[in-house]
């Protein structure tokens, strides 16, 4: 099972992460964000990274600041968390892979959130509607997703935690043919924010990919 490990600001960590099994890193590029990247790590060290996929996380970002970042950083996608509209989702799609990421809540339709987006999207990520932008660290309840399909690959976030090992891999089986495509991790496997319990970490991909 393919798994985002988001929120990554130490270098170290994210030399390991391929090792531990991990698909991609997320490295937000947000100021507001308490895992802000550049407040930790330099786009020249993010540039040379190259043992993992490198997802930027931007949040209502002008499009040449996007581009930017992506050459600078050599990242491989970007997932848009803000209220990016289609078309400029479309504008950053001609130049690299676009996650335009959706929080949900219970009552959502989720085929009516996504229609606009499914000619300039390359995937989806499903998270939990807050207050402000990014994650909030809570659940929302997955059953939501199961029967939907989606249409486009999707990564499936919101307050996945080291206990979730079982839970996941039943929605998986159920979802499986419908667009679920990875899981996105962050704030439960931190021993302070953008700094990962690479322990939890590892047994967590560990124990998703047992018997598989």
């Amino acid at each position: 099972m393919r798994v985002k490990v988001c929120g990554m600001t130490q270098l170290e960590q994210v030399d390991r992460l391929g090792s531990l099994g991990a698909t991609f890193a997320g490295f937000i590029f947000y100021p507001k964000s308490p895992r802000y990247v550049l407040r930790y790590m330099t786009t020249s060290q993010l540039r040379k990274e190259n043992a993992i996929n490198k997802v930027g996380v931007f949040v209502n970002s002008g499009q040449d600041e996007v581009l930017q970042m992506v050459d600078e950083c050599r990242l491989h996608m970007v997932q848009l968390h803000g209220d990016e509209t289609p078309k400029y989702c479309e504008r950053i799609a001609d130049y690299v892979s676009v996650v335009k990421a959706f929080r949900l809540s219970d009552n959502d339709s989720i085929e009516w959130m996504v229609r606009p987006y499914m000619d300039v999207c390359d995937m989806f990520l499903f998270d939990t509607m807050g207050v402000g932008y990014g994650g909030t660290g809570k659940k929302f309840d997955w059953n939501i997703l199961r029967e939907v399909n989606v249409g486009k690959p999707y990564f499936l976030s919101g307050g996945i935690e080291p206990g979730d090992v079982q839970a996941l891999k039943e929605f998986a089986v159920q979802a499986q043919g419908k667009g679920f495509f990875a899981i996105d991790v962050n704030s439960k496997f931190e021993t302070s924010p953008g700094v990962k319990d690479l322990d939890l970490v590892g047994n967590f991909i560990n124990d998703l990919n047992k018997g598989q």
